[in-house]
């Protein structure tokens, strides 16, 4: 009887429209709050690895010194650490210094170049927040 009347009096239309008025709602705060996310911080909520190169300096002195400054959330560390750069106790900083190096080598030899060859050196700087200045 109750959906009978809700029908005939176009109740059930109400509410319906009502539903999906409280869904569009919900869901156009939840993509507010994932906008206001960095990428780092949407990619840890989804349970992902990440790592990206937040600035590039080169020294003007001479152009092959220079560095990167890294960040990363907990999931590249273990991603890392699966492959191989690290254990447990070791400082992140020198895991992700072991990975960019085997980077570094394996963008030389890819190119046919020297990666034994002296180019300057690395030197990481922790800046906390897991965050390094690798030179």
């Amino acid at each position: 009887m109750k959906q009978f009347i809700r029908k005939l009096f176009g109740i059930d239309k109400i509410l319906a429209e009502k539903e999906q008025a409280q869904s569009e709602t919900a869901k156009a705060k939840a993509d507010e709050i994932q906008a206001k996310l960095t990428p780092k911080e949407r990619a840890t909520a989804r349970g992902e690895s990440w790592v990206a190169v937040l600035d590039t300096k080169v020294n003007p002195d001479n152009v092959r010194n220079g560095f990167f400054e890294l960040d990363w959330n907990d999931n590249f560390i273990t991603e890392l650490k699966k492959a191989g750069y690290g254990f447990d106790n070791d400082p992140e900083e020198e895991i992700v210094d072991r990975w960019f190096r085997d980077l570094a080598r394996n963008m030389l030899a890819e190119e046919g170049l020297d990666s034994n060859r002296s180019s300057g050196y690395i030197n990481v700087t922790k800046l906390g927040g897991g965050k390094a200045e690798v030179e």
